[in-house]
């Protein structure tokens, strides 16, 4: 059964996958890739993104190695600017009008966080990535995501990772795992199936925005999801 089309779109991609292959930081290639992949996928859409910090600083990974929780989220945040600058620059070297809004103010290289400008950038046909998270520590960027897409009225929140969906247990260690083609947001929390964070979950239920979970990694895939096809998992409040 093909999935629902949807309009406005908020683009949640894991930091990790601007890594490639390397163990750390941004690879020009990769992001080049993901860049070209967006531009090919954005007929007929309004964009917006959030990417995560995880390939350079994860705030929760420097809480336990001994920083304070609030200033590790805050570098967390900060990482996530670098890779929001580096995803800028690869959509416009490929003529994808781009601005980056941060929610921490950095009006050297970004423009604040503002709703209604973001939603008028969208209408005129440029992508949107949102930067440094919700600007509040103890917030992860999959809850800033499930934020910004309920802010701008997205139909959906589209959630790129190395799996190509949602499964009862992880593909990684369990051979058997089974892929759910849809799955309601309370079996999520209950089952504790680790498709975002609760809050970013919660968030989406009650705003009734559906999550969309695929693989990124794969090329051409992003543009067959946000065309109904393609492998992926939709979360909504429908079993």
């Amino acid at each position: 059964m093909p999935r629902p089309r949807f309009n406005r779109i908020l683009l949640k991609l894991s930091g990790e996958v601007l890594m490639g292959p390397g163990q750390f930081g941004i690879d020009p290639d990769t992001v080049a890739r993901v860049a070209q992949e967006i531009k090919d996928a954005k007929a007929g859409h309004e964009l917006c993104l959030v990417v995560g910090g995880g390939n350079i600083f994860r705030g929760l990974a420097g809480a336990a190695k001994g920083f304070d929780r609030a200033s590790a989220d805050y570098m967390g945040m900060l990482a996530t600017v670098m890779n929001a600058l580096a995803m800028q620059n690869a959509l416009e070297k490929i003529g994808v009008d781009t601005r980056v809004q941060s929610a921490i103010p950095m009006a050297t290289v970004s423009e604040p966080y503002i709703r209604r400008r973001a939603v008028r950038h969208m209408e005129k046909g440029r992508v949107v990535i949102f930067a440094a998270g919700t600007g509040n520590p103890f917030f992860t960027t999959d809850t800033a995501a499930a934020l910004r897409a309920a802010e701008m009225g997205c139909d959906a929140l589209f959630k790129g990772t190395s799996v190509d969906g949602v499964y009862d247990a992880d593909p990684k260690k369990v051979p058997d795992a089974r892929r759910y083609e849809s799955v309601g947001f309370n079996r999520v929390l209950a089952d504790d199936l680790k498709v975002m964070d609760a809050t970013a979950i919660a968030l989406c239920r009650d705003n009734n925005i559906p999550i969309v979970v695929f693989n990124i990694r794969e090329q051409g895939n992003l543009a067959q999801v946000l065309g109904g096809e393609g492998t992926a998992t939709i979360v909504s409040n429908e079993e």
